[in-house]
């Protein structure tokens, strides 16, 4: 979270001095920085009625990564809530992206910092609720999985959702949501499905970045709302090209938080100790021709090319 905050200098894990001159901050004011498993102290008895300790502090999709149990170097996970991020974990080593992604710290434990590559999308979920909430085009988020399954492919009907720019790896903050390819035959079902493999798609770009730093991406581990989808879930595993786990805990955020704080107290004497709380619901495997998966990436750059124009 320090990090966060861009005043924190994460290779020596101190607050950066020089940062905080030219911002004319007072080290003085900052609080100490502790380990994500560490002794933040107790609850207040006027609120919870009893004390309990605290022993775990971590940022919401650190969290998520461990509730993934990401503790590998190279295992990566992907939370698809309103936005949708990615974590990678990279060690010891801080990886400096070539390509507009996220320096970050993973998590601190006992004084050894694991360092993380991060990518975010603004608009996934929060796509649905806009299919929902603005154009009233559906009553349920649930609903959209059997629309996908009705329809044999999207029609070339492309949804760039930046009502609010796009993030990794594009940065523009100025983009705007475009929809292409329409035609007399596009209908409701076709701009649903498109919202859905929007996900995808933008999921895609920053892997590739991930990637193009260097990075093998074997598979990925899922969670979030979204990914109760299964239609969505496969889709992603053929535009990925690799194996993608759900996970059974879908809110793996909360499960993180547990977790960590249960380190902190000694529940749990090592990370192969909270790895054996991390399971996997489903596997998704591709099975999408080679050819067409090149064929609805290249559409989908080209409305992004649209977009950005």
């Amino acid at each position: 979270n320090a990090s966060r905050t861009m005043i924190f200098n994460i290779k020596k894990n101190v607050w950066d001095k020089k940062i905080l001159n030219l911002l004319k901050i007072p080290e003085s004011i900052l609080p100490y920085v502790k380990n994500s498993a560490d002794n933040f102290g107790e609850t207040s008895k006027s609120i919870t009625n009893e004390s309990y300790s605290i022993n775990g502090i971590i940022g919401d999709q650190q969290a998520a990564a461990i509730g993934q149990g990401c503790f590998k170097t190279g295992s990566t996970k992907i939370t698809f809530g309103t936005g949708a991020f990615v974590i990678m974990n990279t060690g010891n080593k801080i990886l400096k992206s070539k390509n507009k992604l996220l320096s970050t710290i993973c998590y601190r434990i006992d004084n050894k910092t694991t360092f993380a590559l991060e990518g975010s999308i603004f608009i996934a979920g929060a796509g649905i609720q806009w299919l929902r909430d603005k154009l009233k085009i559906i009553k349920h988020a649930n609903v959209t999985e059997k629309i996908s399954l009705n329809l044999k492919n999207n029609n070339n009907v492309y949804f760039v959702p930046a009502f609010t720019g796009l993030g990794a790896p594009y940065w523009r903050s100025d983009a705007r949501g475009t929809l292409t390819g329409l035609t007399r035959d596009t209908g409701r079902d076709e701009i649903i499905r498109a919202t859905l493999e929007s996900v995808a798609y933008q999921t895609f770009d920053l892997l590739n970045s991930m990637r193009k730093d260097g990075q093998r991406i074997k598979n990925v581990k899922i969670d979030g709302g979204m990914v109760n989808n299964n239609w969505l879930c496969e889709f992603l595993s053929d535009i990925l090209d690799i194996i993608v786990f759900r996970s059974k805990v879908h809110e793996t955020t909360a499960l993180g938080s547990a977790l960590m704080a249960g380190y902190g107290i000694g529940i749990y004497k090592s990370l192969s100790d909270i790895s054996k709380k991390c399971r996997i619901d489903k596997t998704f495997r591709p099975k999408m021709r080679h050819k067409h998966r090149l064929k609805l990436l290249n559409g989908w750059h080209q409305a992004i090319k649209k977009t950005l124009r």
